[in-house]
C-alpha cells in the first residue's frame, strides 16, 4: 500500500456536495485515514470566478501513481468536470500531492505537486494533517513550507472534516 495525500477543490455547483461525492468515490480505491477541515479560498490565476472550497485527504492505495491519476480524472469527469483552460472554474479538482516519498516527473504526472509549496489552500489543510511530513522534492517539512508563505490572506476555515467524511 502506498501512502498518499490528495488535494480536492470545488467552485462550481454545490461545492460541499462535490467534495463529499469525490471522497465517497475515492474511498472505493483509497483507504481514507483522515481528511482536513474545509477551507474557502480566492481563485488563483484566473480570478474572475467563484470562490473555492479546498481540503486535503490522507490515505493509502494499491493503485500505482498513473492508475491513481486516471482514477482521479475519471472521478472529476463523473462529477461534471469538462476540459477547459488552466485554472478554470470546475465542479471538482483532484490533485496528487504526494505518493509515498516518490518524486515523479513524467509528461502526464508530476509528484510532488509542483505548485503546492506556494499555495496556502493546499499547505494549510496539509499542515493540519501532517505538519512534520517531509516534502521529498526539497527535504523540508510542511510546517516549514507554511512559514515560507508569510501572512496568509484569501483563505478561511469554512467547514469541519466530519461534514465531508466520517471515519468508520
Amino acid at each position: 500500500m502506498a501512502g498518499i495525500f490528495l488535494a480536492l477543490g470545488s467552485n462550481l455547483g454545490d461545492r460541499k456536495l462535490n467534495l463529499k461525492q469525490a471522497v465517497v468515490l475515492l474511498s472505493r480505491n483509497v483507504d481514507i485515514e483522515a481528511v482536513s477541515a474545509v477551507y474557502e479560498s480566492v481563485p488563483v490565476g484566473y480570478t474572475e470566478q467563484p470562490l473555492f472550497l479546498n481540503m486535503v485527504l490522507k490515505g493509502t492505495t494499491l493503485l500505482k501513481p498513473k492508475e491513481l491519476l486516471k482514477y482521479a480524472k475519471d472521478i472529476e469527469a463523473k462529477l461534471g468536470r469538462e476540459p477547459s483552460f488552466q485554472n478554470a472554474p470546475r465542479p471538482i479538482d483532484i490533485d496528487i500531492l504526494f505518493y509515498d516519498d516518490k518524486v515523479i516527473n513524467s509528461e502526464e504526472l508530476v509528484v510532488p505537486h509542483p505548485r503546492m509549496s506556494v499555495r496556502s489552500f493546499v499547505l494549510v489543510p496539509l499542515n493540519e494533517l501532517s505538519p512534520d511530513l517531509i516534502h521529498p522534492g526539497n527535504n523540508r517539512a510542511i510546517k516549514h513550507l507554511m512559514g515560507d508563505l508569510g501572512p496568509i490572506t484569501g483563505l478561511h476555515r469554512w467547514g469541519e472534516p466530519e461534514e465531508i467524511w466520517e471515519k468508520k
